[in-house]
């Protein structure tokens, strides 16, 4: 193996995604940006509805990254009937995971929505921020069940090696979303001024249209995927087989939306020193989540060439993969940091809000930052571990982690001590470096290394 041929397959693998991620996320900030021209009650409102759909995402990433681990390893082996079998289940886990969202949405979004509106804000109407929550959210849930069956799809493509579909698809709904929401946000070209209402609308039409993408342009050219050619011959798929991977896969579901929950979980801490802090920390979310793509990207090309390998037996390429990616991604994000910090002054000013607003958005964006390298780093751990198979690990080292350290120590600083919330967003970040420790301990122990499917 050359020395740099690692590195040109992961950028191959991991590029597009970077691409299709940051074009979304680039959407998501202009949404966020155009929301936030409304007022800062609407810019609360949207992102604390983000905040709780972001739980279901990272549940349907999570129900089909387990079963998408053997996806990669029987690709990587050339067993074409265990691949499509792997992508028979995972259309049912979305499916039953999409319904579930929808019945616990409608049932409990109110209440989820009145968790993040009893700290001490005095700027900011909680009464109003609900109203947006609420109109924002009975919305956005006509485009949970498109966005599943587009991951099922987008997914199972990457584990064939091909990501520009999905990024082709995720280009499309960007567009989509961009104009309807200027048409819809401020009523242009004869369009209703729907405000709130119109940004949701603009997304769910978005979904649409990326699922219609990706699904018809694979199956147009079904000839260049032996893999997925006669999927649907059935919907069916042999359960004493598939239980091994549903076994395997249930702790990676339940790290997703645990740790998805346990993220949730810290912005409701943070909000009780006041209702302004969440209109900071989505300032922050919004620029710091368009450069994040990079490591996430990396993260999951580094999971998906590893599970290759291993699926091959090729283990030690997988143990040199896994040693130079891990700092390469790391250096990558000192330079995501020096952008941020450049940023981070002069983004907030974009927002039509308080001044301490923008204060204290611009000092998350800073300290946010400075930890990219950490996460960059933690990215490629995670996947490395998940990649051989090691979810009972990765479910310990991620989601629990948060729960009991993060969301714990978060809650006792608010509650408890007067100190000042960036002295505390600071430290629960500091945190992760525990989790580097643990994390790179165990890989240089080689107990990822093994093959599912042999």
């Amino acid at each position: 193996m050359k020395e740099n041929s690692i590195y040109k397959k992961v950028l191959m693998l991991a590029v597009p995604m970077m691409i299709q991620n940051g074009i979304t996320n680039a959407v998501g900030l202009v949404d966020n940006l155009m929301v936030g021209s409304l007022g800062t009650e609407s810019m609360t409102g949207v992102s604390i509805v983000g905040q709780l759909l972001f739980v279901f995402f990272l549940a349907i990433f999570g129900g089909l990254s387990g079963p998408g681990i053997y996806g990669a390893q029987y690709f990587g082996r050339g067993n074409k009937e265990g691949y499509q079998n792997i992508f028979r289940l995972k259309l049912w886990i979305a499916v039953i995971l999409a319904v579930v969202g929808l019945v616990v949405f409608v049932v409990g979004g109110k209440w989820m929505i009145g968790l993040y509106l009893h700290g001490n804000g005095n700027t900011i109407n909680a009464e109003e921020t609900m109203q947006h929550g609420l109109d924002y959210l009975h919305i956005m849930l006509w485009g949970l069940v498109p966005f599943a069956i587009t991951q099922v799809y987008a997914g199972s493509l990457r584990e064939l090696g091909e990501s520009v579909k999905p990024m082709i698809g995720g280009i499309c709904s960007v567009i989509v979303d961009v104009v309807f929401n200027y048409l819809l946000i401020y009523g242009k070209f004869g369009f209703p001024r729907l405000e709130v209402k119109g940004a949701a609308i603009a997304t769910v039409l978005a979904r649409i249209v990326e699922m219609m993408v990706v699904l018809s342009w694979t199956h147009i050219r079904i000839e260049k995927y032996p893999f997925l050619q006669n999927v649907y011959r059935t919907i069916v798929f042999p359960m004493k087989e598939m239980w091994i991977v549903i076994r395997k896969g249930l702790p990676i579901f339940f790290n997703e939306f645990l740790w998805s929950g346990g993220l949730a979980a810290l912005t409701q801490c943070y909000s009780m020193k006041g209702l302004q802090i969440v209109a900071g920390l989505n300032i922050s979310n919004a620029i710091c989540n368009l450069l994040n793509v990079v490591f996430v990207a990396m993260g999951n090309a580094v999971g998906i060439l590893i599970g290759q390998y291993l699926g091959a037996s090729r283990f030690e390429e997988a143990k040199k993969a896994s040693n130079k990616l891990m700092w390469f991604t790391a250096g990558i994000c000192v330079f995501l940091t020096v952008i941020l910090v450049a940023l981070s002054k002069v983004f907030p000013m974009a927002y039509d809000t308080t001044d301490e607003v923008r204060r204290l958005g611009q000092w998350f964006i800073v300290i946010t930052a400075l930890f990219f390298p950490v996460q960059g780093f933690l990215n490629v751990l995670y996947f490395t571990l998940r990649s051989g198979g090691k979810t009972i690990i990765t479910f310990l080292f991620d989601s629990v982690f948060t729960w009991v350290v993060s969301v714990s120590v978060a809650f006792l600083l608010c509650k408890f001590t007067g100190l000042p919330i960036l002295v505390i967003y600071a430290i629960i970040q500091a945190a992760d470096f525990i989790k580097v420790l643990v994390g790179y301990v165990l890989v240089k122990k080689e107990v990822w290394i093994t093959n599912l499917v042999e």
